[in-house]
């Protein structure tokens, strides 16, 4: 799979998008499973509703986090079948370093 350019290349906005404090501090808000408005994720920190919205409209962009209507205001949601796709291509990536490192220890100890 890590192999995979057509996966990497589907997965890096993701990454890209996780890899902003302020973004996963975000997600990790939104993986205590409510739905939360601008104003929510904003109270509590330094940021204005401004910048919350920037930085939803990238999660957004890389599928991480859905919205809906809710009245007058926007709810955001986690994807978490996002996040299971990354963690199944780091799962990927692991096992294969983890084979190579079996390879490595093998010739070193047999050669």
């Amino acid at each position: 799979m890590s192999h995979d350019p057509a996966a990497a290349a589907a997965l890096a906005p993701l990454f890209g998008a996780l890899g902003d404090p302020t973004r996963l501090a975000i997600v990790a808000r939104l993986g205590g499973g409510a739905d939360l408005s601008i104003t929510a994720l904003a109270r509590g920190t330094d940021m204005t509703r401004q910048a919350v919205t920037k930085h939803l409209r990238v999660l957004e962009d890389a599928a991480i986090i859905g919205r809906r209507k809710a009245g007058r205001e926007v709810r955001y949601s986690l994807r978490p079948d996002r996040l299971t796709e990354a963690q199944r291509f780091l799962d990927a990536v692991g096992a294969e370093w983890d084979a190579a490192l079996v390879r490595l220890a093998d010739h070193v100890e047999g050669g």
